[in-house]
């Protein structure tokens, strides 16, 4: 299994305003975070693709993502055409993450019919051919059951070559077997498919080290020979730097009644420790599931970044 170095992800909601948008990317930039993650839903998020242009441009070296664009809300011919001129307007910077959509409340909402499962993911599908076809500069022409594109070219062309990486997110079986077989990035959020109780994605349902390690080697075995060039990546649900970890364990448990005190230790979407702690911590979590990339919503994990990025 090659060994990826540590990168880490700052995910930001919203911001009030330009230059606080502006001055969030900067301070991120500066603790040493690998890129600002801008997250797609139809609530009181900030639109992922323009956030990311002033991102960029209050920024040197700070990638941009989208982690991840909802597939379902964008044709995917439009998709590629802004995603290409974000990245051009970055100087190159762009990491554009995909998925398949969870959040049924936000489709009812907008009118947009909600699809099984398999069904969103085999449109994602169709638009990750699209997608990556035309960010690497060529005429693409494609007759699916959901998309349809005849001789299509996008403009600008994107900065980086061959094109953008692309990241596919999610945590049930099928959209984590369409990463691994076309994504750069593969994106694991531990939330498996079913939904809470709004109708939300967000039961833990992959959380425990036994999945993950079960949900790893599946990707690993469906992406064949490109395995080793997959870089794996995980959403933390929350992090607390901390000398006291057995009470900040004893307090998201709460959180995750199903979870045992061992899985809470143990699992790569909850970071609890003091700072020596959690770079060994993140040390072993790398060399059991090979998760070398790491997504958080808060600065608090600042200090273990600065020693453990780019290591």
């Amino acid at each position: 299994m090659e060994v990826h170095p540590f990168r880490f992800g700052l995910q930001v909601a919203t911001a009030p305003s330009r230059a606080a948008l502006a001055e969030r990317a900067r301070r991120a930039e500066g603790l040493g975070f690998s890129v600002l993650h801008l997250a797609d839903h139809l609530d009181e998020v900030l639109p992922p693709l323009p956030g990311l242009v002033t991102v960029a441009e209050a920024t040197t070296t700070l990638r941009v993502g989208t982690l991840v664009v909802n597939s379902d809300l964008r044709h995917p011919v439009v998709l590629a055409r802004e995603a290409a001129a974000v990245d051009l307007l970055s100087d190159g910077r762009l990491e554009l993450g995909l998925g398949a959509g969870h959040a049924e409340p936000e489709y009812r909402s907008a009118g947009v019919p909600f699809d099984r499962a398999p069904v969103r993911i085999a449109r994602l599908g169709e638009a990750l051919t699209i997608v990556k076809g035309l960010l690497a500069g060529e005429e693409v022409t494609f007759s699916g059951r959901y998309h349809r594109v005849t001789g299509h070219r996008v403009h600008p062309l994107p900065v980086q070559r061959p094109r953008p990486p692309v990241l596919v997110g999610g945590g049930g079986r099928l959209v984590l077997a369409l990463a691994a077989r076309e994504a750069d990035i593969v994106g694991f959020t531990g939330l498996g498919a079913a939904a809470d109780a709004g109708g939300h994605h967000r039961v833990p349902s992959g959380f425990s080290p036994a999945s993950v390690d079960g949900q790893v080697a599946a990707v690993r075995a469906a992406a064949g020979d490109r395995a080793g060039d997959i870089e794996l990546h995980a959403l933390v649900q929350a992090v607390a730097v901390t000398d006291d970890r057995g009470a900040a364990v004893g307090r998201l448990g709460r959180h995750f009644p199903t979870l045992t005190p061992a899985d809470l230790e143990a699992t790569p979407y909850l970071l609890v420790g003091s700072v020596d702690g959690l770079v060994e911590a993140l040390q072993a979590r790398r060399e059991r599931f090979g998760i070398s990339y790491y997504s958080v919503r808060d600065e608090a994990l600042a200090p273990v970044v600065a020693r453990l990025a780019g290591t």
